[in-house]
């Protein structure tokens, strides 16, 4: 009998609507900037996976800033958990550095790299650039975020997530067009208004975070940089990123493979990947849950109370996605001709989404149990196993069945859905595997 269903839905449903709104964001910006072309949702799509490789690498700050607060929180340590969020602040700004490097000189020579053709270049350079300086936004609203949800607040998140996507819808329509009286920039200003909904979504975290929760946990104090502490947040930020970078850089190369077979097979692949979405965003939700719950329970020094939450947010999950999953079986030629009027993309997207819609669930187990094993601090293990799986079994797998035995993109898909049911299983295991008696908090 699930008895914390309530706590668990309460911190979840806010999550879900809160990505579920990003989804549906990127979603809308694929369909208006879609009517320029396949070639621009080619070069949204191949610039969508070097912003993830970039967010990835640097996504473990966040993380870790997530079940660390929350194991604060748990043990009634908030001047802890304030100083842990100031020095991975400190972190962003040398990564906003780095961004705005790489956005001004490396777009080009990216796309080029990635195998795309002169034309996807040109179209896509300056849409890349502005990405990533947008980057560096996103990378510090995941610290500021991870503290509110460590905390056990997931309603700021989604507040801030609907006005900053209804920003960043209102401006991508705008400049992308030139509607209202704004300039009209093309795919450019599809970028430009990505940009300013994500400063908008910063700024609004940053509010939050200093004046209104600084009369409960004094965010406005003065934080000196603890070199225990900062080595700590360094390292499992650096295991948690290398985790994410090996999923993302992997998907990379799946990308790489998937541009070789034409505009029309990585048009299809976008429209795909971005129909899964709506199934991996929740499971991101039941992950941060599951981070918080579990988290927090350690740092009460209950950690059989963590492992029933782990178990019960699994549960919720899994149901809620193979729900979503059966939607998306049947309904997958309406939902691909919602994204393109070509007919050929339209098919094979409607294949890809057929084919994809419950590899849903077993990236939801990956995530459910993921964010469990992040509550309790085992990053050793998550680094290592996906590090493993996606160079040892799920490019290998993706080279052989693309190329080799000539499926396509049918056969990149069924890679990816191996892969996942891997990656799936090892996490579960290593869930009901560990020794819950011997967790204890993470200390510097």
């Amino acid at each position: 009998m699930m008895t914390h269903s309530k706590q668990i839905l309460k911190l979840t449903l806010p999550s879900i609507l809160s990505f579920a709104t990003v989804t549906l964001t990127g979603t809308i910006n694929l369909i208006m900037v879609g009517k320029l072309g396949a070639l621009v949702i080619a070069a949204v799509g191949v610039s969508n996976i070097i912003i993830y490789n970039g967010w990835a690498i640097f996504s473990g700050i966040g993380l870790t800033i997530n079940y660390l607060v929350a194991q604060n929180y748990g043990s009634g340590d908030l001047n802890k958990a304030v100083e842990r969020t100031y020095i991975a602040l400190y972190f962003c700004l040398v990564v906003t550095g780095l961004l705005i490097i790489v956005g001004i000189l490396a777009p080009g020579t990216i796309l080029r790299l990635m195998g795309c053709s002169p034309e996807l270049v040109k179209t896509g350079e300056i849409y890349l650039r502005i990405r990533f300086f947008a980057l560096a936004f996103s990378v510090a609203i995941s610290v500021l975020q991870g503290f509110f949800r460590g905390i056990g607040d997931t309603r700021t998140p989604l507040v801030l997530a609907l006005a900053g996507n209804a920003a960043m819808i209102f401006f991508t329509y705008t400049l992308t067009y030139g509607h209202l009286s704004f300039p009209k920039l093309g795919l450019s200003g599809a970028a430009w208004g990505i940009f300013i909904g994500e400063a908008f979504v910063f700024l609004g975290s940053l509010y939050v975070y200093l004046v209104r929760l600084h009369s409960r946990f004094g965010t406005r104090s003065r934080v000196v940089m603890s070199k225990a502490e900062s080595k700590l947040i360094a390292k499992e930020s650096g295991k948690l990123g290398i985790q994410e970078f090996a999923m993302s850089a992997a998907m990379f190369v799946f990308t790489m493979f998937v541009t070789r077979l034409g505009t029309t097979s990585l048009a299809s692949n976008e429209v795909a990947l971005n129909v899964m979405s709506f199934g991996f965003m929740p499971a991101f939700a039941f992950s941060s849950t599951a981070t918080i719950l579990v988290g927090q329970a350690i740092g009460r020094g209950n950690p059989l109370q963590a492992r029933r939450y782990g178990t019960e947010t699994a549960v919720w999950g899994s149901l809620f996605l193979l729900g979503l999953g059966t939607i998306e079986f049947f309904c997958a030629g309406a939902i691909a001709r919602i994204y393109t009027m070509d007919p050929q993309v339209q098919e094979l997207s409607a294949q890809l989404i057929r084919i994809a819609a419950f590899l849903q669930l077993f990236d939801g187990l990956y995530n459910f149990y993921a964010g469990g094993l992040r509550g309790i601090g085992d990053t050793s293990f998550m680094v290592k196993t996906s590090f493993l799986l996606n160079w040892f079994l799920f490019i290998p797998l993706a080279y052989v069945l693309t190329f080799m035995l000539d499926l396509h993109s049918i056969g990149s898909w069924i890679a990816l859905y191996v892969f996942l049911t891997f990656y799936g299983s090892a996490m579960l295991i290593r869930f009901y595997r560990t020794d819950w008696l011997q967790v204890q908090i993470k200390q510097a």
